[in-house]
């Protein structure tokens, strides 16, 4: 770094062009993970990705900056995050609220969450990113790829090669992936490889996803999460399904007996396990986040004292005055919106208890939505965004704002209408929102931090990425919602298509709905969460050995993620995991394992862009299988050759990024 250079010293870091390229780049990925979301339950981290892009088009420009590309990955790391607000949303489809996603309303409780989502964190950076030993996988990885394009615009033949080696293996792994999706579309290759079978009395099964997305996603989570997820996976289908189905004498195909069984009972099992891990991770936080509080109010005391000059620049945080004020300004239309719901349209009906009920929902959205942040925070800090663990958290605020909802009801005496089930959805969809933005600021924090960016200029453009996410997500979810439908809500009229799963969304509907009718069966999430007790214990005792752990909320996501989707997830972490120990026995390992987290972050982006342009070409022709060469009687074969190409692409593509690497080793 020249002296030129050095942080405060003039340097090019927040420009406008930075804040369009980071808009743009958003637009597409946003749309990229709603899908994904949908699809699978699982959203993925775009820093990485933005980062590369943002140096393959800004080393055009001769005074293009380290701290401008961190920019421009910051505003674009909102996609990755944001977009779990699909996880929500959906809901109120799938109880009958909603036909459709409206524009303008769905916009602001994206946005207003997503900048309070930017505000609440700001007093928990200190005690989760600089006061912290908390690993941020992601925020890392993103620091050294910017690193490593920062050296490409230096003299250094070595640094150049490996920014170039870096951009051409994402674009590698994107096209294999979109290639491979274009094959799944034309049915040409099965989507996913499962068989079902009786265990005594019992069923259960087993089920692969054929899917280079969720292979780049286990590369990316790692190793301890992949294997928490296994775990999960295990009690699940190895235990819990085959046990349960054998006591309740389940009559039937072993698929469908298994299957319903899963959805209806061993997933809110799940729903127990991660509520448990989440507040266990509540009560961890508590000492760092009162640090960093009373850290920020320290800052604070010395800008009014007119010091602020002398706070180093990497902890030049938003002013906590303004954070404040910002606050308050989203507040105020959350307020708004919250009364409209509860006195205009369908909502009408709880117009004489609106006061209780925005109030109540007011404090709930400050309250819960600052724990949360924090909870948020920390799971992004120690397995990275990927891997979305802000769902568990999720299940956990929908369950409270529902019981919250409950005790008004008994105390103001409001009816079980619909409407009280919807309003917690609506009001869990801001505070989900918050939590999103909170996992996705506090892991960009980290990796400016790294290269020794000014926070309050991060924490400024990750408002601008919101904004960008926030206009596209409405129309994508609508187009999604006309050509596919969700699962549990009305499906869509175009013959051919399988509604998207939308596996988080309909847990989350399914318990604000149980809690709210009195239906919920308490006594499957009790067992999750005597077993999330359980799965804890052990994790700690696996610390204190120091034995590779198992996060209790991955454990929980896989006990309620399909089984195909976890199975690929574990695959990729695997996978990864081999070839970070082969990265690991040459000189240059670093800079081999960047090459391996842009493979996977490729991989990623393509399957999941080519999903939403299959939406659109779905609902353009009206056809739910537009691309399709085979007829129904090739699925069988269909599997067979879909298992042999995904693992002939797959080793391929690890071969070929290994073959990279070692080319970068000897030029080196």
């Amino acid at each position: 770094m020249t002296d030129s250079s050095r942080p405060g010293s003039g340097r090019l870091e927040l420009t406008i062009r930075g804040l369009i390229l980071g808009a743009v780049i958003t637009l597409f990925f946003t749309a990229a993970n709603v899908y994904l979301g949908l699809r699978v339950g699982l959203t993925f981290a775009t820093s990485i990705p933005a980062a590369v892009i943002s140096m393959a088009v800004l080393r055009l420009f001769r005074n293009s900056t380290i701290w401008e590309n961190n920019i421009v990955q910051t505003v674009a790391s909102a996609a990755g995050t944001l977009a779990s607000i699909i996880f929500v949303l959906p809901g109120l489809i799938m109880i009958g609220w909603w036909t459709g996603f409206p524009f303008w309303t769905s916009f602001l409780i994206c946005a207003l969450g997503g900048v309070l989502g930017v505000t609440f964190s700001v007093p928990l950076r200190r005690a989760l990113v600089t006061g912290s030993s908390l690993p941020y996988p992601e925020g890392v990885a993103a620091a050294e790829v910017l690193k490593v394009g920062s050296g490409s615009k230096s003299d250094s033949a070595e640094a150049a090669a490996e920014g170039k080696a870096g951009l051409v293996t994402v674009i590698v792994g994107s096209v294999a992936s979109l290639a491979f999706a274009v094959g799944a579309a034309m049915r040409v290759f099965a989507a996913e490889a499962a068989v079902f079978f009786r265990v005594g009395a019992g069923s259960t099964g087993v089920a692969g996803g054929l899917s280079l997305a969720l292979l780049g996603a286990g590369h990316l989570v790692g190793l301890s999460v992949g294997l928490a997820m296994l775990f999960g996976l295990l009690i699940a289908w190895g235990g819990a399904v085959p046990l349960m189905t054998a006591m309740q004498n389940l009559q039937g195909p072993a698929e469908e007996v298994a299957n319903n069984l899963w959805r209806s009972d061993v997933r809110l099992m799940g729903a127990g396990t991660i509520a448990v891990a989440a507040i266990w991770t509540l009560t961890k936080l508590a000492g760092p986040i009162a640090g960093g509080l009373k850290a920020a109010l320290a800052a604070q005391s010395k800008r009014v004292s007119g010091k602020g000059s002398e706070l180093p620049i990497v902890e030049r945080d938003i002013p906590i005055g303004l954070v404040g004020l910002i606050s308050i300004a989203c507040l105020v239309p959350i307020a708004w919106l919250f009364w409209d719901f509860t006195t205009a349209g369908q909502g009408a009906s709880l117009a004489q208890w609106a006061p209780a009920l925005v109030g109540g929902a007011m404090l709930y959205v400050v309250v819960i939505g600052f724990l949360v942040a924090a909870v948020c925070g920390y799971m992004a800090g120690l397995i990275g965004s990927s891997n979305s663990p802000v769902s568990g958290v999720g299940i956990l605020a929908v369950i409270t704002a529902s019981l919250l909802l409950l005790g008004l009801m008994v105390a103001a005496g409001i009816p079980a209408d619909p409407a009280v089930v919807a309003f917690a959805l609506f009001a869990t969809a801001v505070v989900f929102t918050i939590a999103t933005i909170s996992n996705d600021n506090l892991q960009d924090l980290k990796t400016g931090q790294l290269v020794e960016a000014t926070p309050w200029r991060q924490q400024f453009a990750l408002m601008i990425g919101v904004l960008a996410g926030a206009a596209v997500i409405p129309p994508i979810l609508d187009l999604l919602n006309t050509a596919y439908g969700f699962a549990g809500g009305p499906v869509s009229t175009i013959a051919g298509v399988e509604p998207l799963p939308a596996p988080q969304a309909t847990l989350i509907s399914s318990l604000a709905k149980g809690v709210i009718t009195g239906d919920l069966r308490w006594d499957l999430i009790g067992y999750g969460a005597g077993l999330g007790v359980v799965v804890i214990a052990l994790d700690e005792l696996l610390g204190r050995v120091k034995a590779i752990r198992l996060p209790p909320l991955a454990v929980g996501i896989g006990i309620y993620l399909p089984m195909a989707t976890t199975s690929a997830v574990v695959v990729g972490a695997v996978l990864g995991w081999l070839y970070d120990k082969w990265a690991g026995r040459h000189a240059d390992a670093e800079a081999r394992k960047r090459l391996g987290v842009l493979l996977a972050s490729g991989m990623i982006v393509g399957e999941s862009l080519f999903g939403v342009i299959l939406a659109g070409l779905i609902v353009g022709t009206n056809n739910g299988t537009p691309l399709s060469v085979v007829p129904d009687s090739f699925a069988p074969t269909g599997v067979v050759v879909g298992a042999l190409a995904f693992a002939v692409v797959t080793l391929g593509l690890y071969l070929w990024t290994m073959g990279k690497a070692g080319k970068l080793g000897r030029r080196g």
